[in-house]
């Protein structure tokens, strides 16, 4: 990899990983309802899940979705559907306890890790990593220095949502805005969908 290509590949994981899309909206809801300490499992389990799929991707997951195109929109539909029901969850969210804490527990570090594989933009963000760049035929370590950075850059910069949200906490312990809060990040993890109706490169 080039150092002009290796440049332009750390910003696009840049931008793709802070701008919003279904982790980041369930990182702010997440640092909101439980805190930044609390939130830290789902963060990692993100970069990690990120990790192994930007792999599998390169290491040949990629030209079977080519070949099968029926299994990526099985994912991808199946993923938004588990969006769904996560976005009725965090509607759904019970108002805090007495002690100040948020009722139930944030998402795991398995469950986070996990999730990747139902997230449509990170496939979309995991493929067109590969397909864009990574070389024709790329050798193991190209692809796992690929890999590598994308979770790297993927971490402190989705903990920007974790952060922004364990700063708002405060500001919403009134259950009520609470309430409103969950509700708003409900129907923007809906909203956040729309890169089903994308194809992803190198897919179609």
């Amino acid at each position: 990899m080039t150092t002009e290509l290796l440049l332009a590949f750390i910003a696009f994981a840049f931008v793709t990983s802070v701008t919003p899309g279904p982790n980041n909206m369930m990182l702010l809801a997440s640092g909101i309802n439980f805190g930044l300490r609390r939130s830290l499992p789902h963060l990692l389990g993100i970069s990690l899940g990120m990790l192994l799929m930007v792999s599998a991707i390169g290491f040949g997951l990629g030209e079977l979705l080519k070949l099968f195109p029926p299994l990526y929109n099985l994912l991808r539909y199946g993923g938004a559907a588990y969006l769904l029901y996560l976005s009725w969850k965090i509607a759904t969210s019970a108002a805090p306890q007495a002690n100040g804490e948020s009722a139930g527990s944030p998402m795991s570090f398995f469950q986070a890790a996990a999730f990747q594989w139902v997230n449509p933009k990170a496939w979309i963000m995991s493929i067109a990593a590969i397909s864009t760049y990574a070389p024709a035929q790329p050798i193991a370590t190209q692809i796992l220095l690929i890999a590598g950075l994308f979770a790297l850059i993927n971490y402190p910069t989705c903990s920007l949502w974790i952060l922004a949200g364990s700063l708002l906490r405060r500001a919403l312990q009134n259950p009520l805005w609470l309430r409103r809060f969950n509700y708003l990040m409900a129907l923007m993890l809906v909203l956040s969908l729309y890169p089903i109706l994308l194809p992803p490169p190198g897919v179609v």
